[in-house]
């Protein structure tokens, strides 16, 4: 079976050879792959049968300089509008919400949102995904969010609080993103990708960060919106669900708007041997392996035994592709990430 073929079988829990794996590394490991082996491709050096694409981002028009109070202490503004300020750690950046100080829905209407059906953009896509399916992997696209960029607009202490004391304000926000959103599955689901990225964070470190009739009221039509659109043009295309943190309490509801793999099973909050246990029948995972413990604090042998125990009893049957929960940052020892390659390759076959 090629990369792309075992990924497909092992998400839809057929019969598949191998565990499949996936990672990917901040800045500063991308320059510790060049300086140690000349590249900082990791999909071609360590042959992951996952190649993810995105739209291409283009200059930002119109200018949204406008929107912000001091444009000239930004980093940059990026083609929604959102202003970052970079800090002292990694990649991290502080957010300028160019739609915080709005107070009517028909400035959020009035909003010059950027053009995202382009096709000089999707022809980009288009192209990744031949590249991507030409070396026998499986493409998939990142990302179809609505929560997320909805609060990166208008600022997640103001999101939150016209979910609770602004219904107008929340409505035209959720909704104008949920639009945009549902044009960029359908596009994805055309470019012939074979999964799409959909969710947005909702869970922090103990619960889910709403109460979960706000979470359906908000956040689930949008979600299952998303995804519809996608199956609308390909019924084969998966629908994985991101969300970092506790979010055990809509899992049934994920299943049922569509999502077919939960990503990314952060095992510091909820437990994945039991997730497998109770939804394994009907949701796959991509995931398992803890960004927050073993991959920056533990030994090697503890990667390699975590690795060996969630192929064991959450790849049990198929359904896992294994990976660690969340980019690998600049903590993470290079003996844990040949520890988790290797323990990949002398574990993972069915």
């Amino acid at each position: 079976m090629t990369h792309r073929e075992n990924f497909i079988a092992a998400m839809h829990r057929q019969p598949c050879e191998r565990v499949p794996f996936q990672f990917s590394f901040c800045d500063s490991l991308k320059q510790e792959l060049m300086r140690r082996h000349g590249t900082d491709d990791i999909v071609q050096y360590f042959d992951m049968p996952i190649q993810y694409v995105s739209l291409p981002e283009f200059p930002t028009e119109p200018i949204y300089t406008s929107y912000h109070e001091h444009p000239e202490e930004l980093s940059f503004i990026d083609e929604w509008g959102v202003g970052h300020k970079r800090g002292s750690t990694a990649h991290f950046t502080h957010f300028f919400s160019p739609m915080a100080d709005f107070t009517t829905p028909e400035e959020v209407e009035a909003y010059p949102f950027p053009d995202m059906l382009s096709e000089n953009r999707w022809k980009v896509v288009r192209e990744q995904v031949e590249k991507t399916h030409k070396e026998g992997r499986a493409a998939a696209f990142f990302a179809v969010q609505v929560f997320e960029p909805a609060w990166y607009l208008r600022g997640l202490d103001n999101m939150l609080m016209d979910f609770l004391t602004d219904e107008d304000m929340a409505k035209v926000c959720m909704d104008k993103m949920c639009r945009i959103q549902c044009q960029i599955a359908r596009q994805a689901a055309k470019s012939g990708v074979d999964m799409i990225i959909f969710g947005d964070d909702v869970g922090s470190q103990r619960a889910l960060m709403m109460k979960l009739e706000t979470w359906r009221q908000w956040v689930k039509p949008a979600t299952a919106a998303t995804i519809a659109a996608a199956k609308e043009i390909s019924q084969d295309v998966l629908a994985m669900y991101h969300s970092d943190g506790v979010i055990d309490d809509i899992i049934p509801e994920l299943i049922e708007i569509g999502v077919d793999v939960l990503n990314p099973v952060q095992p510091e909050c909820m437990d994945p041997v039991r997730i497998k246990q109770n939804y394994g029948d009907r949701l796959s995972f991509l995931g398992t392996v803890g960004t927050q413990t073993v991959m920056p604090f533990g030994t090697p042998e503890q990667v390699r035994d975590t690795v060996r125990h969630m192929i064991e009893t959450v790849g049990a049957n198929g359904g896992l592709t294994i990976a660690p929960t969340h980019m690998l940052e600049p903590e993470v020892p290079w003996a844990n990430i040949e520890a988790f390659v290797q323990a990949v390759q002398d574990f993972g076959g069915y």
